[in-house]
Formats: structure tokens, C-alpha cells, sequence
């Protein structure tokens, strides 16, 4: 029988997620002595950008590296993408731009669900913003990731089910 994990405890071969960069995977633990200081470090591959990250286990917390989203969590980001868009219409591009990243770097799916779900709205429009495009797709691919992975489905599916949650909040009602 497994014993449960605390919040900031984790094991080889983990599946995590670090906000900064999304979902990785705990590949090893390590002791580094840095600036004369003994440190103990959790090795995360993120295996799409081809990038490893040490993260000094006493910084876990501050970090926000965090388990993959639970069953409840992943019904809360559908219940959200299927809401209604919230975009305040008097508060500038660059604003709203900074505070969409802001979220989507806060690593919380239902903050990143949050985007996803307000940014949807022009998602076929010509007119739109490079920079929105840019904003869109990577909370989408965020999203995206986290879930395939918590919900052992493939990407395609993932996307799939996201992509129809949002569907949902668009139907004349």
C-alpha cells in the first residue's frame, strides 16, 4: 500500500509541475555543495523544451513546484473553461497582458483556466494580437500538458476535451 505524499514531498519519477515552465518529471535527487553550502536538489526534466532544473529542496514551497492537479481539480479548470468570459473592457492590452501571464506563471490550473476560458473568445478573429495569440496558445499548451498527463489521457485528448469545454460556454442559450 502506498503511503500518502505531503504536499511538498516527492519521488523519483514523479510527474510535478513548476510553474515557470509547466509539467516535468522528478529524475533524480542530488546533493550539491554551492557557495559552501550543502544543498539537497530534486533534478526535473522537462522533456518537450529539453531542459533540466535543480530545485534546492528547502525551496520547494517558495518555488511553487507542486503535484500534478487531482481529479476534483481538473473537474474545477472544465467547470471554469466553460464559464463565461470575463474581460474588462476599460483596462488596456498591456494590463490585462501582464496580469493573463502573471497567471499563467502562478501555475495554478483554475488561474491558467481562467485565460484560457477569457482569451477563447477571439480566438478565430483576424484582428487579433500577436502578443494575445502568444498568451492564448501558451496557456492552452499549459493547460493542456498538465491535464493529459493528470488525467493519463494523450495530448490530442487532452486538448480535445478542453477544446469542448470551451465549446460549451460559446452555445446560443
Amino acid at each position: 500500500m502506498a503511503t500518502a505524499k505531503g504536499k511538498n514531498e516527492f519521488s523519483v519519477g514523479d510527474a510535478v509541475v513548476y510553474p515557470a515552465h509547466g509539467v516535468g518529471k522528478i529524475t533524480g535527487e542530488e546533493t550539491q555543495v554551492i557557495g559552501g553550502i550543502t544543498m539537497q536538489l530534486y533534478v526535473i526534466t522537462f522533456s518537450e523544451d529539453r531542459m533540466i532544473l535543480r530545485v534546492p529542496k528547502t525551496k520547494v514551497e517558495k518555488s511553487g513546484l507542486r503535484h500534478l492537479s487531482s481529479t476534483d481539480e481538473l473537474s474545477q479548470v472544465l467547470k471554469i473553461l466553460q464559464g463565461q468570459a470575463k474581460i474588462p473592457r476599460r483596462v488596456m492590452w498591456s494590463k490585462r497582458a501582464q496580469e493573463y501571464e502573471a497567471k499563467i506563471n502562478s501555475g495554478n490550473p483554475a488561474s491558467i483556466a481562467e485565460v484560457v476560458r477569457d482569451l477563447h473568445v477571439n480566438v478565430d478573429d483576424p484582428e487579433r494580437s500577436y502578443s494575445e495569440r502568444v498568451i492564448y496558445e501558451m496557456a492552452l499548451e499549459r493547460l493542456i500538458a498538465e491535464y493529459a498527463v493528470a488525467a493519463a489521457i494523450s495530448k490530442d485528448d487532452a486538448k480535445k476535451t478542453i477544446i469542448d469545454a470551451l465549446s460549451i460556454a460559446n452555445l446560443p442559450g
